[in-house]
């Protein structure tokens, strides 16, 4: 009789948004290994799912962004069932709602040796943020700290306030990994900026992210309103972007503001600008600075957790409060004007990125999850 593999289960409340962007070369890894994955998740992509790469089982569960949404009992009482049904060696939970639900549901299989894990990809309370956000996530997350056998964190801020939380353990890890295959060959800079109507010489600023309030696209625009010859790029979709454009035309920088939306070949739209501008006021680790490290460009960021776990002042870009649309400014012409300051960073971005790369974070994880396998004996 063939014996059975051991089993993992994933747990994140998004398909498209999470587990497709970021976990799928760790559920490979549990593959390669032995293990039969299985993955509880929404399916957000707009289109019937019956396969996930990488996955052995699919669960689509109808979960809800906001913690209080009444299909996360739902989600609660299918996961709890799944749980109780499979003996699970390892369950690894991510996002906020999939890390509740995931951990309460698991609280019995744990008891009977399951190990429990959960990433925070940055935690909703932090430096500056809304009382509103001190007061319902963190006694949450806290809570939910005791079902956890390993809380891993992703920038030093969230570390130092995890380790006073009552989980078994904690650690560190360098986000969820750059790929860098992906930025090994140069692109055709003449040619991204020729399809995009944009002067070979033409200095050019990029911003990549959801059009969201949290990522302040609004700075962007207002730092580079003063700069006649700049041309900005947004890559990106999101329910801010009608505001956006007109934002952009009140500031008379309609002709020189391309809205991309979603685009894979974001390594190239990189390569063919010149400075990498992101005055976000919430991060965890963001992927998107890692990409425009990668690429080799200077970063103009907000001094927020997780942008200044990457670079520091004159130590590969430039650090800005937020809001402060005119020291944006300044800095930007500052690098604009001495091009020998932006490759300098450029390159010791590419440098400092190697260790966030895909590689080396697997590595990373590969230790953590054989650590607590171990542990669970």
């Amino acid at each position: 009789m063939k014996a059975m593999k051991p089993k993992v289960l994933f747990v994140a409340h998004m398909l498209r948004g999470h587990v497709l962007v970021f976990h799928l070369p760790y559920m490979k890894w549990f593959q390669e290994q032995g293990y039969e994955v299985h993955l509880c998740s929404c399916n957000d992509t707009g289109k019937p799912v019956t396969e996930v790469p990488c996955c052995d089982r699919f669960f689509d569960l109808p979960f809800q962004r906001s913690p209080f949404g009444r299909q996360n009992v739902q989600v609660y009482r299918e996961i709890k069932k799944l749980v109780d049904a499979e003996d699970y060696a390892l369950i690894h939970c991510h996002t906020p709602v999939g890390g509740m639900v995931g951990r309460l549901a698991a609280r019995g299989a744990r008891k009977r040796g399951t190990r429990v894990l959960y990433t925070a990809h940055g935690f909703h309370f932090f430096t500056g943020a809304p009382l509103k956000n001190w007061l319902l996530f963190y006694p949450a997350e806290r809570f939910l700290a005791r079902f956890t056998d390993l809380l891993i964190t992703i920038n030093r801020e969230d570390e130092a306030r995890a380790r006073r939380f009552p989980a078994r353990k904690t650690a560190r890890i360098n986000g969820i990994g750059v790929d860098l295959s992906r930025f090994d060959s140069q692109a055709d800079r003449a040619a991204v900026r020729a399809e995009l109507g944009i002067a070979p010489d033409a200095p050019v600023v990029i911003c990549v992210g959801e059009h969201s309030a949290r990522k302040n696209h609004e700075t962007v625009l207002r730092a580079c309103a003063g700069e006649k010859d700049v041309r900005v790029l947004f890559g990106g979709v999101g329910e801010r972007e009608e505001s956006l454009k007109t934002l952009a035309r009140e500031l008379g920088m309609a002709e020189r503001t391309h809205f991309l939306g979603f685009r894979p070949d974001v390594p190239a739209l990189l390569q063919a600008s010149d400075v990498f501008l992101f005055p976000s006021l919430q991060e965890g680790l963001p992927m998107a600075q890692m990409e425009a490290m990668a690429a080799g460009l200077p970063c103009l960021v907000s001094n927020v957790r997780g942008n200044a776990d990457l670079i520091g002042p004159m130590d590969g870009g430039l650090l800005r409060a937020p809001m402060d649309a005119e020291g944006f400014a300044q800095d930007l012409r500052f690098l604009l004007e001495h091009p020998e300051v932006r490759r300098e960073m450029g390159e010791r971005n590419r440098r400092v990125i190697r260790e966030y790369s895909l590689d080396a974070v697997l590595q990373q994880m590969a230790a953590l999850y054989r650590e607590e396998l171990e542990a669970k004996g």
